[in-house]
């Protein structure tokens, strides 16, 4: 018997604000495209959707992804991490991910450009 989406969502560690952090990735080819945050609800939301969903923590209210831009995020799977309390979620991004206007959030300069380049 399959866990039902209550299920599921139980066994998510929430933090102490009740929010879980989401890493998205596009689905085939696995590039990071940005991390949100989640609540019980928004998780809710997106696996019984289809359609990611996150927690505004700045505006404290939902946003399903794309509403407003079109760039819709269609969820492909969900997993969530060794500790419960990560989720990844791998979707099918519709146009950019970052509200910047870039593919993704992570194009901006590196922290560290020296990182792992060879002595």
């Amino acid at each position: 018997m399959s866990e039902t989406i209550e299920e599921r969502i139980a066994r998510v560690t929430f933090t102490d604000d009740g929010l879980v952090a989401a890493v998205v990735q596009q689905w085939d080819t696995r590039e990071v495209l940005m991390l949100a945050w989640m609540d019980a609800e928004a998780l809710r939301r997106t696996l019984t959707e289809g359609r990611a969903t996150y927690w505004s923590r700045s505006r404290r209210e939902y946003w399903r992804k794309g509403d407003t831009s079109g760039h819709i995020q269609i969820v492909r799977g969900a997993r969530l991490d060794c500790d419960g309390d990560a989720v990844l979620l791998e979707v099918d991004q519709v146009g950019v991910a970052c509200h910047t206007g870039t593919r993704t959030c992570f194009d901006a300069d590196d922290l560290d450009p020296a990182v792992g380049s060879q002595p």
